[in-house]
């Protein structure tokens, strides 16, 4: 009995060997990429800082911030992964930080308060996304960016007003990063359904603020083991696009959405990072440029690959309720994209 027990150990160690062996061989073949998180020394920067650490196709880390970087950077170097890290601090060096990036990430900005509505933000994170996103047009035209800071819905237009101007816009790299709302749908759903919360997919359609957050859980796979009821549906979509309310309300007034962010971050530059290197069928939900509505921008399945978007893909057949709610967003996503078109060309 202890023999065949010996037995099955060794054969365990020895799989696990072997696999270890093929994924430190596919680590060493991965090319060279270089992933520049800018307002790397934030609340969403510093985790997001970690978790790209952690991933293997990064060769190559830049933080950036005005203020805290070095610390950020020295603290995450210390992990003993592939990636060598590099802080860069104030307006100066971002242009180093910048230089030869394959991924830009840009979470910096000021976090939603207590009371504060993302409309609140704009301003605020409007000039900053500006000014990065000049700086990006001139130093890494061809990165593909990660867009985190809020308000999405307006940031990204304003980045594609920039990037117009400079010369450099390509629809292809330019992302708004609603994998936050994906993350919290498939969570919700895989609690409310009773299925393996690994195993769920569903996505998330529109933009990434209220009401114009339009998950399908009519889509949504594995079907539930019970039969969700509208209410139930009703409840679900309400509770994602509260989901970032909610983690502020619960932090009462010291944070918002940091840590969740920060992984679904890392998710998207994951996926954008694979489609660069070739990976087939790598497909997420992303804030793009599109034409599958009559809205310039909008959030739906994205097939990423060596060049950013390899295609939009449409939405699919939609439930009644989510047919309503597709029209209901509209109006509000229709205005937030053009107060960041009216801010780029008037500041």
């Amino acid at each position: 009995m202890r023999t065949a027990v010996y037995r099955s150990l060794a054969r365990t160690a020895a799989s696990a060997k072997s696999h270890l062996s093929r994924r430190c061989y596919s680590v060493e073949s991965a090319p060279e990429r270089k992933v520049a998180v800018l307002g790397a020394a934030g609340g969403i920067g510093q985790p997001l800082a970690l978790l790209m650490k952690l991933n293997p196709l990064v060769s190559n880390l830049a933080l950036y911030d005005i203020a805290g970087t070095p610390g950020v950077a020295a603290d995450v170097s210390h992990v003993n992964t592939r990636s060598e890290v590099t802080g860069y601090v104030g307006e100066d060096q971002l242009g180093k930080a910048l230089e030869g990036s394959d991924v830009v990430i840009i979470p910096a900005g000021v976090p939603r308060k207590p009371g504060m509505t993302r409309d609140d933000l704009f301003n605020i994170n409007a000039g900053i996304v500006k000014s990065l996103c000049t700086a990006i047009a001139k130093y890494c035209p061809n990165a593909l960016v990660n867009m985190i800071s809020n308000p999405v819905n307006s940031t990204v237009p304003i980045a594609a007003e920039v990037f117009k101007k400079a010369g450099t816009y390509n629809e292809k790299k330019l992302f708004g990063v609603t994998t936050l709302d994906v993350v919290r749908a498939k969570t919700f759903f895989a609690g409310k359904a009773k299925v393996p919360v690994s195993e769920v997919d569903l996505p998330v359609v529109g933009g990434h603020a209220g009401i114009t957050i339009l998950p399908l859980f009519s889509q949504a796979t594995p079907k539930a083991n019970a039969l969700l009821s509208e209410s139930d549906i009703q409840a679900l979509t309400k509770r994602t696009q509260d989901g970032g309310t909610e983690v502020v309300e619960a932090k009462a007034g010291k944070g918002s959405a940091t840590l969740s962010m920060a992984y679904a971050g890392a998710l998207f530059a994951d996926a954008c990072l694979k489609g660069l290197n070739g990976v087939p069928d790598v497909v997420e939900c992303s804030f793009v440029q599109s034409s599958i509505t009559e809205l310039p921008f909008f959030a739906s399945k994205v097939r990423l690959g060596k060049q950013g978007v390899e295609e939009v893909l449409g939405l699919g057949p939609l439930s009644d309720y989510e047919k309503q709610g597709l029209e209901n967003l509209k109006p509000e996503l229709k205005a937030s994209i053009e107060k960041g078109i009216k801010f780029a060309n008037e500041n």
